[in-house]
């Protein structure tokens, strides 16, 4: 059941507190923000807006990238081509996600991080939680050791998805009990961060949690950033695949919900994480810009295909392209800056994107 919205003065009270101290409220307070329709809806995503202003200035972010499928490390030489073509397309990420097939061999995953970093000088964005986990145990190993091995073989960063909602019961909801608990993920993402790796930052809403659940989750988030440093920005990502057992109870993620999400997530988290992402894989053109003039700055990744095998990693077909890219900036009247899957600088014989004419 969908909470009643609150009183349009206690949401102005609590803006008027945020224009203050953004990161300062009570949960409460961010309850009652997440709520907000109407007038106080646009008061709070102008609010979040000028913060990304003033914290990470006007340009929109995005990196050239491309996924593959854990299981091309089956194919050694097909898996070069396809890191060789991501490469000549102008990508500076590979993202894998997904586990490394069981029968590939306890050091696949290994193999797997040295033959894509020693083909081509692209950063590798994988491994998430759970299969860090998944890995060590078939290596043998902790999952700090795999990860300080995976590090020294070239990867450079990992996926903080999976995260879900950081509430066991809603994860046991969601996944019939077979996903890791909440305190395993914080873990796990919590020792990438110790050995070097630095992560992405996830929610994903639009279930069954409850506002209270989404402020303790970016609460959750914040505290490992307090400790660690290490995610370099949040996605928030409505639930697009619902599995079969809750078809029918999970309420769907709304336009203003999302809109309301975003700008709490920019408010909440200011001064520990700068970066918010509009997940255009999971958000309609309209929301895209919405949520881009309410508190987020980076579209993420294009999500190369290319044409060797357009079907050869997660999310094949789903593909942002360069002119896309631009109709976005342009509609919100901003400058575009091709980065770098840890927000630094391309060099400039390698931008693809926002290139000056």
């Amino acid at each position: 059941m969908t909470a009643p919205a609150p009183a349009p003065a206690a949401v102005r009270s609590r803006l008027s507190a945020a224009e203050r101290d953004p990161a300062g409220l009570p949960d409460e307070g961010y309850v009652e923000l997440l709520g907000a329709t109407d007038d106080e809806l646009e008061a709070l995503c102008a609010l979040a807006d000028s913060l990304r202003r003033d914290t990470v200035g006007s340009a929109l972010t995005v990196v050239v990238n491309r996924n593959l499928a854990p299981t091309l490390v089956a194919e050694p030489d097909h898996l070069d081509a396809l890191v060789d073509e991501a490469f000549e397309l102008g990508a500076t990420e590979v993202c894998v996600q997904g586990p490394v097939p069981e029968d590939a061999g306890p050091d696949a995953p290994l193999e797997l991080v040295r033959r894509i970093t020693a083909r081509q000088p692209l950063h590798l964005h994988a491994f998430r939680p759970a299969e860090v986990a998944q890995a060590a145990a078939r290596a043998g190993l902790t999952p700090r050791e795999f990860l300080e091995a995976a590090r020294e073989a070239g990867l450079g960063s990992v996926p903080g998805t999976a995260a879900r909602i950081l509430d066991d019961d809603v994860r046991r909801l969601l996944t019939g009990g077979t996903d890791i608990s909440a305190a395993r993920w914080i873990e796990l993402v919590t020792t990438a961060h110790e050995v070097g790796l630095r992560s992405t930052a996830t929610i994903v809403y639009g279930h069954v949690e409850t506002p209270a659940q989404q402020v303790a989750h970016l609460r959750a988030l914040a505290a490992v950033q307090d400790r660690t440093g290490g995610f370099t920005e949040l996605i928030a990502m409505p639930l697009v695949d619902v599995p079969d057992g809750l078809v029918g109870r999970v309420r769907g993620a709304s336009r203003r919900e999302t809109r309301a999400l975003h700008a709490v997530a920019r408010l909440l988290l200011h001064g520990r994480i700068d970066h918010v992402q509009a997940a255009w894989p999971k958000l309609d053109r309209a929301t895209v810009l919405d949520v881009l003039r309410g508190g987020a700055d980076d579209l993420g990744g294009l999500l190369l295909d290319g044409a060797l095998d357009p079907d050869a990693g997660p999310e094949a077909g789903r593909v942002l392209t360069a002119d896309d890219v631009t109709a976005i900036a342009a509609a919100l009247g901003r400058p575009v800056r091709q980065r770098t899957t840890l927000y630094g600088e391309v060099p400039a014989e390698r931008v693809t994107v926002g290139r000056p004419s």
